[in-house]
């Protein structure tokens, strides 16, 4: 066993430092579900710029979040990306990023500019520290979502509801200022591309698209790709979802009416794969502007999004809650020496993507840092699926998956359910009142506490559930 440990060392370092500090770009989405890969099985989306990108990489399929702490998930999600730590360690630090963390330079862009990196920012940041003091250069950084108005939301209500229309530039959202931010983000990327082959330094660029955040605009030519009858009802579709969860009824809820339609969910989802479909091109774009300045060669490519998305699936539309729809996340890979379609099982989370970089940048882990660098998996994980991940959304909710079991905890309502991933991967089937339930749960509980501790997490959920707490 020692032979075969000092062997992946060795592996790994030669794909990573062969020809010194490799270019880094990570391109981040918002919003977007793990299943909304052409590539990745979704036969419905077209994605050929990220497909290319998936057949290039390795995937690991089964990416998660950890949750957050208010109903703006992604703020949770990349306060822990940019500062390595687990989510309610990165909670308890948030407020002091811009007056303490900042001067010391303890943020991801800020770990490699010290590690000699020109470091690149565009699009949707949505951290309390200021972009343009974080990394060398930033432009159009944006807030946490487009501004949309009224007509945005509650629709549609009928065949007959078309006064929201994603092309028409007057709601303003992602048009506003003139141009679709997904395009302004793609040619921002471009020219960095170009303003990076001219420098001798290696580049991390950090380009983070809004999209498919909602309002889900997009030209119209990408929502005709996806007549609304033909959009496939999630089997998982509720009218509503059953349980008062805490975010039944938060913004990202209102989006679509209640109770829910399926026509409702259909438009839904057209606008969703319409607007991925958009980013995709702009990923095109950068992805051939890296290859027309020859930085291919020597530049790992990290594609991820924060969180993903209910759009439908469960009577949800939104993000705060503990489905895979919401926790999950696409995640790939490329590099040199990288696996050219290889699939992980290994669960992880997307946050690891910092700690990567900074092994591949040759920098000793920090020790703020918590997540964990992925390049020994990339050899040596196998496809199936095992690990533990933590969820969280405020003091309401709370899960962990161990291999392919999943305990849901609602501590408010207590309320406890148990899905097995494997047979049900849809998450419709509660196995609480099958024979032997209440042993996995009791097993799975006494996980969730381990996780707990290893996030910071203190919410007290012992006395919400004292069968599965007892010895």
């Amino acid at each position: 066993m020692r032979y075969i440990t000092i062997l992946l060392i060795l592996i790994c370092s030669s794909i990573t430092r062969a020809d010194g500090q490799p270019n880094l770009l990570f391109l981040f989405a918002d919003d977007q579900a793990y299943h909304t890969i052409h590539a990745m099985g979704n036969d419905e989306i077209r994605t050929p710029n990220l497909d290319r990108l998936f057949e290039r990489g390795t995937t690991f399929t089964h990416a998660h979040n950890q949750g957050g702490w208010n109903g703006a998930i992604c703020i949770a999600s990349r306060t822990m990306l940019n500062t390595g730590l687990y989510l309610w360690h990165a909670h308890a630090v948030e407020t002091k990023l811009k007056a303490e963390w900042v001067p010391q330079k303890k943020l991801w862009a800020q770990q490699l500019a010290s590690a000699g990196y020109q470091t690149f920012f565009s699009g949707k940041w949505h951290v309390k520290a200021d972009a343009a003091t974080v990394f060398e250069v930033a432009r159009n950084v944006r807030g946490g979502m487009p501004n949309q108005t009224d007509a945005g939301y509650n629709r549609p209500t009928s065949r007959d509801d078309n006064k929201w229309k994603p092309w028409d530039t007057s709601f303003e959202g992602f048009w506003k200022g003139g141009k679709h931010w997904s395009e302004v983000l793609g040619d921002d990327g471009v020219d960095y591309m170009n303003m990076a082959a001219k420098d001798e330094r290696p580049f991390f660029m950090y380009l983070a698209f809004n999209a498919p955040h909602d309002p889900r605009q997009s030209p119209k030519e990408f929502v005709d790709m996806y007549p609304v009858n033909d959009i496939k009802v999630p089997d998982s579709f509720l009218p509503e979802y059953p349980y008062e969860i805490g975010s039944n009824r938060i913004r990202d809820e209102k989006l679509a009416p209640f109770p829910r339609t399926q026509y409702a969910v259909q438009v839904n989802r057209q606008e969703y794969y319409a607007i991925i479909t958009h980013m995709d091109k702009q990923i095109g774009r950068i992805l051939d502007a890296l290859e027309a300045t020859e930085q291919t060669d020597n530049t790992w490519i990290i594609f991820t999004a924060d969180h993903g998305l209910g759009c439908g699936n469960h009577g949800l539309l939104g993000k705060q809650n503990m489905f895979d729809h919401s926790m999950r996340v696409p995640f790939t890979i490329v590099g040199p020496g990288v696996d050219a379609g290889r699939k992980i099982g290994k669960r992880i989370y997307l946050q690891d993507a910092m700690a990567t970089t900074l092994d591949l940048a040759g920098i000793s882990m920090p020790k703020h840092v918590e997540f964990k660098t992925l390049l020994p998996a990339l050899k040596s994980a196998s496809k199936d699926v095992s690990g533990t991940v933590y969820g969280a959304y405020t003091e309401t909710q709370r899960s962990v998956t161990v291999g392919h079991e999943k305990l849901v905890l609602y501590p408010k309502i207590n309320v406890s359910l148990l899905f097995d991933l494997k047979t049900d991967p849809d998450e419709r089937r509660d196995l609480s009142s099958r024979d032997g339930s209440y042993a996995r749960k009791k097993a799975l509980f006494q996980e969730f506490l381990a996780q707990q501790y290893v996030v910071g997490d203190s919410l007290d959920v012992t006395a919400a559930f004292p069968e599965l707490s007892a010895p």
